[in-house]
């Protein structure tokens, strides 16, 4: 029985006791401790006295708002990161922050032992929006597709080197015309990740980003995980494969579980930080490499940390997920035994935001706000039907709907 069942039977049996005589009393005690639990003591004292009000007990308030100031600081900073990365972004950030706010010893500690629990709660107020929105644009790449090998089974790799890529468009609310794409490419051991802007999702440039990246990252690439778009899945990236001796494997179609990883670096490396614009300018292609080549990349793989899924365990029909303690992709390459330059030796992280904000300012001026016109037929308009016309046009093409369904 529960704490509000009992409390009720109490209140129900209390009117009772007090028109019982004692014998009927005894036999109402007896059932009122067999019901409840409780000793009989207590019991008598809760049907003979009078009714007692139940007064919950608040949660006495531990971090105040030096502790949410902080915290909102950092969050900010780092572009709203959920509870369990921010947390272990602290030690990372509060040196830097303590060069800007002012923390004494109290909030210091409170900040190192905070719960991600806790930090869900006071930032609640403050986690608003975010809209998701999304556009995909993957085509299937015909009769090649059939050729290359299919990966859904469950990543288990030690060693970094195996990427899986996708491209993230940048079209805004129209695909016509050409735009820029971000091919983005993450690392399944590490959570290493690369990103290049590309016009278009032509072979040639797919295949220039792809190889910039390739020579770009700290560990030697193993192989590439793809979807099965027409942007990967052509004659010559499968050559280019082949050159570079890469193992090379797709997804299945309409199948984004196959891809979680890369899926999940497409939102928080690409989506959150350009949002849905569209950007189809040169000026605005050499603005967002720029960035990803230099501070964005600085700022995601080492002082963005991400968790890892050990262990999936179905109990009755819920499935529990254990995962691994946060690290930025660099503490996670360092642990495989790799060897790679700290680009983050004595790099503010506040700083690094300001300039990354900055440089987000300057790209979203580039967006394009005009609309892609459609195209138009060529040759001048045809004459507006007259009603009688329109009338035999409509049954003409219904019986030709109809033959050609062998109606």
């Amino acid at each position: 029985m529960s704490p509000k069942a009992r409390r009720e039977y109490v209140a129900d049996m209390r009117s009772r006791y007090a028109a019982a005589t004692l014998v009927e009393r005894r036999a109402l005690l007896d059932e009122v401790v067999a019901m409840t639990g409780y000793h009989r003591k207590y019991a008598i004292s809760l049907l003979g006295g009078p009714p007692r009000r139940h007064h919950r007990r608040r949660r006495v308030k531990r971090y105040g708002p030096t502790v949410l100031a902080a915290l909102t600081a950092i969050w900010q900073a780092a572009n709203y990161p959920w509870s369990t990365r921010l947390k272990a972004m602290l030690p990372l950030w509060l040196p830097w922050l303590e060069k800007r706010m002012q923390i004494d010893s109290q909030t210091r500690e409170h900040l190192h032992r905070i719960s991600a629990r806790s930090i869900d709660r006071l930032l609640a107020p403050k986690r608003a929006q975010v809209q998701r929105r999304r556009n995909s644009l993957t085509r299937s790449a015909g009769w090649l597709v059939h050729q290359i090998p299919i990966r859904a089974e469950r990543w288990d790799v030690s060693v970094p080197g195996w990427l899986e890529i996708d491209l993230v468009a940048h079209c805004g609310n129209s695909l016509g015309g050409e735009f820029i794409y971000s091919l983005n490419a993450t690392d399944i051991a590490t959570g290493w990740t690369e990103t290049r802007a590309v016009m278009g999702k032509g072979q040639a440039g797919v295949i220039a980003a792809l190889d910039d990246i390739r020579r770009g990252l700290p560990f030697p690439l193993l192989g590439i995980d793809s979807d099965s778009g027409s942007e990967f899945i052509n004659m010559q990236f499968v050559r280019w494969c082949q050159l570079q001796k890469l193992h090379f494997t797709r997804s299945r179609p309409y199948k984004k579980n196959d891809n979680a990883h890369i899926e999940q670096k497409n939102y928080t490396n690409v989506r959150k930080i350009f949002g849905w614009l569209r950007f189809d300018s040169l000026a605005a292609l050499e603005a967002m490499n720029a960035l990803y080549k230099t501070e964005l990349r600085i700022w995601m793989n080492y002082f963005q940390p991400s968790v890892k899924l050990v262990r999936k365990e179905r109990i009755g029909s819920r499935v529990h997920k254990s995962y691994d303690a946060p690290l930025t992709p660099y503490q996670r390459l360092l642990s495989c035994a790799a060897t790679a330059t700290a680009e983050s030796q004595g790099v503010d992280p506040f700083q690094l935001a300001n300039r990354i904000t900055a440089a987000i300012t300057g790209i979203a001026r580039m967006a394009s706000t005009a609309a892609v016109p459609a195209p138009r037929p060529h040759g001048p308009a045809p004459p507006p039907l007259s009603k009688r016309a329109a009338l035999v046009a409509r049954s003409a093409s219904k019986i030709l709907v109809g033959a050609t369904e062998g109606r």
